[in-house]
């Protein structure tokens, strides 16, 4: 990725093109420095993000040389000073004719039934550098068309031009190298290997940077015409990074996400869970009315003005009848800003107490995540001398980080060192891996920090700065506090930063605005320090720490003075959670719950009411990812049905109560958090719309953060046991939005049971294995895996038919009978 890497040397050269002077960056490619003047030049295979190779000649253009004019490629020739570069003359006109002429000799006429089609480079430069007509007159090249390389990807051999940027993509950039040129010659094709699909976490990339149709999504294949679509931009709701994309649709219906290039974030990748995950929004399970259950235990459907007048009364009695921390509210981690904003401000100002949770007892400590000290920017990655990776497997939780993080080490000479329980993604760019037992991470950090034994060469590495450090927890079983006590070792090293990792889109938007038991909105602890306009807004607010959703769930089933009272929003505790077996019984037990949601779910099931929300792509608003950067989310359609925003909802409960919390659009509360949540204080969406398209990091005000989280190593607790469980989650599962997806709902690997080879040895086990985690038993396939350690055993989180196995790491396994 030549034309990408940070410019130390910022020497300048004049180069002149078409008799015009200009003066580029010394070394940059020529493509590059001609468009970044005004001049385009055309080509297929030329990629900002890839390195050059050159294939398909379509950038040729001529320059002076000592021996006289010369045609060069554009796309793999760096400027030099005194270059002059002509784009346009007769000799280059030829050339490019040419070469389309020849790209077009097998190339199929069908662009009326090509999902390319109007947006299809080959075509705009046939038509802008082409000849006209082509005297190739002999029968072309077939071939079948189109063959499934994978469960998202399409491929018609017929159309491909060979230009390599789907190869070089899944070589480069993912590091899936699974699409590769076979045959020769005229024979020479794109396709997978035998038996082996292209089943990269990163395949729907190929389908947007290819240059013709010959690789086209199965989502998106004959749904619509390009200026069929509306489109807006937006910020992807399925994890941390803020991933830009561009939303189009067509009849009021999504059909597809596109990766935008933004710099700080996604450089124009996506996932295939972000760029495939759009299609629930489409769903005809979405909730569109209002539910109630009735005396039979069935749901009915009922009015708004009925659902909300059952839900104030309920909350009111409770209040009335046992205190305000006989109420809690769960969720918010996928909501706007603005929704989470107004949950927070309900609980605390409607309510009166701090039981609110975004995180579902498999985050870490909501403090450390929101406001902790040398905080990192994913931008760091590219400066960066050495990465440390300790937590989860990137690939699978954070995928565009591990794009980024992948980046560092194989293109910009960053040593990497991946602390893991077991094989992750970025293993094969690692310059040091350390495999661990779930329960002996203390042990681990303590050989690291001393440099002892294996541990020497990556400790002697960690001198080298600056150093970036992604930091959270690498399974459910984890203990919370390792990946503090490694924050805090990190802090000890010279020119050093944190990247503190948690999952859900917008979980540290919902922190940052106070969905967290010991959190205000901006950054604030409960004692308030620093937040006058918050004081004068909401008003006095309960100071006494609220409870953690473990907590609330636990007290609901164990204690008389538990939860009686208890709001859902956007969450799924009982598929969620690590114990959701716990949380189950805890809803329950509990006397009301109410939830609001976009689809029935295994924990709304036990709900008494059921509101229907607006999801993503349905509302505007606002979303911070897991650098701190704010961002704007736009509608593009309407909600089913009745469906309303959150916060509206929560505004007409409040309101129920007797509580004016005094929201009228999501651009006013927006508008409230820019005054009364410090870290928070100017950011408001013109600011976003405007002048800072790409976000801005908080705090980004005068204000400042009045929270500086310092982390502590308090020592973990290590965990003894013949065999102990790592159980950590994948990049498809049974979460609900997932299931409801049309590509998606088959691709969860299913729940199997990886066991190192003399663990399996040992215990005489054979295809099938028994495993006992207190009080769960579950009978699941084995998997022979050497990448775990002797006496740890694997199972993927959150798989179809197969319950949360709780956080207990201490199991047994017994072969099947």
């Amino acid at each position: 990725m030549t034309d990408v890497k940070p410019q130390s040397d910022t020497q300048l050269v004049t180069i002149t093109i078409d008799g015009v002077p200009h003066e580029v960056k010394k070394g940059e490619m020529l493509i590059k420095a001609a468009q970044d003047n005004g001049t385009y030049i055309p080509r297929f295979c030329w990629h900002p993000r890839m390195n050059p190779v050159g294939m398909c000649r379509m950038c040729l253009v001529q320059i002076e040389t000592p021996r006289g004019p010369a045609l060069i490629t554009a796309c793999t020739n760096p400027v030099a000073d005194g270059m002059v570069v002509d784009t346009q003359n007769d000799t280059v006109k030829k050339a490019q004719e040419g070469i389309l002429e020849f790209l077009l000799i097998n190339h199929p006429l069908d662009c009326p039934v090509c999902d390319r089609g109007g947006e299809c480079p080959l075509q705009d430069q046939t038509m802008s550098y082409g000849a006209g007509e082509s005297r190739f007159v002999e029968e072309k090249r077939h071939y079948e068309k189109p063959i499934p390389i994978s469960d998202l990807v399409l491929l018609d051999r017929e159309r491909c031009i060979l230009c390599a940027r789907c190869t070089r993509f899944s070589d480069e950039i993912s590091g899936d190298p699974l699409i590769e040129f076979k045959d020769r010659g005229n024979n020479t094709q794109v396709n997978t290997f035998p038996d082996l699909p292209f089943s990269s976490y990163f395949s729907g990339n190929t389908v947007q940077i290819c240059p013709v149709g010959a690789l086209t999504a199965t989502a998106y294949r004959f749904r619509a015409r390009p200026w069929d679509l509306n489109a807006v931009e937006s910020t992807c709701a399925h994890c941390t990074a803020g991933d830009r994309i561009t939303i189009q649709s067509s009849q009021n219906e999504v059909l597809r996400f596109l990766g935008v290039d933004a710099e700080p974030t996604n450089h124009g990748w996506l996932s295939d869970k972000c760029r495939f995950g759009f299609e629930y929004i489409n769903s005809p399970d979405r909730l569109s009315m209002p539910l109630v259950k009735g005396s039979d235990g069935a749901f009915r459907e009922s009015s708004w003005a009925e659902a909300l007048d059952l839900v104030a009364s309920k909350l009111r009695s409770t209040i009335e009848s046992s205190g305000p921390d006989s109420v809690g509210a769960i969720g918010g981690a996928r909501l706007t800003n603005e929704d989470a904003y107004a949950l927070s401000k309900f609980m605390r100002v409607a309510v009166g107490t701090n039981n609110v949770d975004a995180q579902l007892d498999d985050g870490l400590d909501p403090q450390f995540l929101a406001a902790t000290a040398d905080r990192a920017l994913i931008s760091d990655l590219e400066t960066a001398k050495t990465v440390l990776v300790w937590g989860p497997d990137l690939k699978e939780e954070h995928p565009t980080l591990y794009l980024r993080v992948r980046r560092a080490a194989q293109e910009l000479g960053a040593t990497l060192i991946v602390v893991h329980p077991r094989a992750t993604g970025l293993d094969d760019r690692a310059d040091h891996k350390f495999t661990y037992r779930p329960g002996a991470g203390s042990e681990v950090l303590t050989a690291l920090s001393a440099g002892e034994g294996r541990y020497a060469d990556a400790r002697a590495a960690l001198n080298t700065g600056p150093v970036v450090a992604l930091v959270g927890r690498s399974g459910t079983t984890e203990d919370p506090k390792l990946a503090e006590a490694v924050a805090a070792f990190v802090r000890t090293l010279s020119d050093a930063s944190i990247l503190p990792l948690a999952r859900r889109s917008n979980v540290f938007g919902a922190l940052d605005m106070g969905l967290a038991p010991t959190l205000l909105p901006g950054r604030v602890s409960l004692g308030g320090i620093g937040c006058a306009n918050l004081e004068e807004n909401w008003g006095p607010w309960p100071t006494k720490t609220g409870k953690s959703t473990r907590e609330m769930l636990a007290g609901g089933i164990t204690s008389p003075a538990g939860l009686e009272a208890l709001i859902i929003v956007g969450a799924d505790p009982v598929r969620d959670m690590p114990d959701g077996l716990v949380a189950a019984e805890a809803i329950e037990s509990i006397g009301f719950v109410v939830s609001l949601d976009q689809f029935l779910t295994d924990s709304n099931r036990l709900a008494d009411v059921i509101l229907p929300a607006e999801g993503f792509a349905e509302k505007d608003g606002t979303v911070t990812n897991i650098e701190g950067r704010v961002q704007k989310v736009n509608n593009i359609v309407p909600g089913p049905g009745q469906s309303r925003p959150d916060w509206s909802i929560i505004d007409d409960i409040a309101a129920r109560m007797g509580t004016t919390l005094g929201f009228s659009s999501a651009e006013g509360i927006n508008e409230e958090i820019a005054h009364v949540a410090p870290a928070y204080e100017g950011v408001t969406w013109d600011l976003l719309e405007w002048d800072e398209t790409d976000g801005v990091v908080v705090p980004y005000g005068e204000a400042g953060q009045p929270l500086q989280y310092i982390p502590v190593d308090t020592g973990g607790k290590t965990v003894k046991g013949d065999l102990v469980l790592h159980q950590a989650r994948v990049m498809y599962d049974d979460g609900v939005l997932m299931r409801n997806g049309l590509s998606q709902h088959e691709l969860a690997p299913g729940a199997k049971l990886h066991v190192h080879p003399d663990d399996v040895t040992r215990l005489s086990l054979d295809e099938r294995a028994t495993l006992t985690a207190g009080d769960f038993t579950v009978t699941l396939p084995v998997v022979i895996d050497d990448s775990l350690s002797r006496g740890v055993v694997y199972v993927p989180f959150n798989q179809p038919g197969t319950p949360p196995l709780g956080s207990n790491p201490i199991v047994t396994v017994t072969a099947a009978d």
